[in-house]
């Protein structure tokens, strides 16, 4: 790994690492008092190989116990990296967490506010499988009809407030987003949700997972996301899904500009 000083007068370069990480060991991705976070734990790593206090800003924030498969974030330093810092990362940090890439960026370039999508998938098992225990959210005892649970996605881009499906007393300056891909889809024994928008509220695919199951239990009808959506009332939609069968996929950038 190389690390060159930049001199004191010149603007600290800004890059970008991409990462995953199993948030089972985890209480989110935001640091919090008291708590083990995927932040904490990576501005303690980067601080330490860089020699100086690092401080990194994610593409979002994901909940307790909630994965992510790729991630983003930025952080500023007044080193210029070489190519063996993503080794030195990975063999510093636990192994809930990988670095992919780390790279150089434009000042104006933002982890969160320059996202075009975020991209989640939440997986379902259908079978009992002991070794998705803790990774997909355990159903076979239950029959799910996969089309109405698709017929109730398509109604989901006839809308932009999703405040039925935000958590509560959150400080959101709107509950608009804009929905880009909602599926269901059978992948062998799971049953896998690929959802993806601008942007996502916090705790709203969990809480759009959980009603969609009412669906496909048959105890709501598709056609009742209408009314659920349009109440804006989050007691009106179904319960929260488990945090452990959720994952962050994707998060796009326009990084040639």
């Amino acid at each position: 790994m190389r690390i060159e000083n930049l001199d004191k007068n010149t603007n600290k370069l800004r890059y970008f690492i991409a990462f995953s990480y199993n948030g089972a060991s985890f209480f989110g991705f935001q640091i919090q008092p008291n708590e083990i976070s995927v932040q904490e734990t990576l501005e303690k790593a980067l601080s330490t190989l860089l020699r100086e206090d690092i401080k990194i800003t994610g593409a979002g924030r994901t909940d307790t116990g909630v994965h992510a498969k790729k991630m983003y974030a930025h952080f500023e330093t007044s080193n210029v990296l070489g190519d063996q810092l993503v080794h030195k990362l990975n063999s510093f940090l636990p192994p809930s967490i990988a670095v992919q890439e780390v790279f150089q960026v434009s000042k104006d370039l933002h982890a969160r506010f320059s996202a075009l999508y975020r991209t989640y998938e939440y997986y379902i098992s259908l079978k009992k499988n002991p070794f998705t225990e803790n990774s997909a959210w355990q159903l076979w005892r239950k029959k799910l009809d996969i089309d109405a649970m698709n017929k109730a996605c398509e109604i989901l881009f006839q809308y932009k407030d999703f405040t039925s499906f935000a958590k509560l007393h959150t400080d959101n300056k709107t509950n608009f987003c804009e929905m880009k891909k909602a599926v269901w889809e059978q992948r062998g024994d799971e049953l896998v949700l690929t959802i993806s928008a601008d942007r996502f509220l916090r705790n709203m695919v969990r809480a759009i997972v959980g009603t969609m199951v009412e669906v496909g239990t048959g105890k709501i009808k598709p056609e009742d996301i209408h009314d659920i959506i349009e109440k804006k009332n989050r007691n009106a939609a179904g319960t929260s899904a488990p945090a452990h069968g959720l994952y962050l996929v994707d998060v796009g950038y326009n990084f040639d500009n």
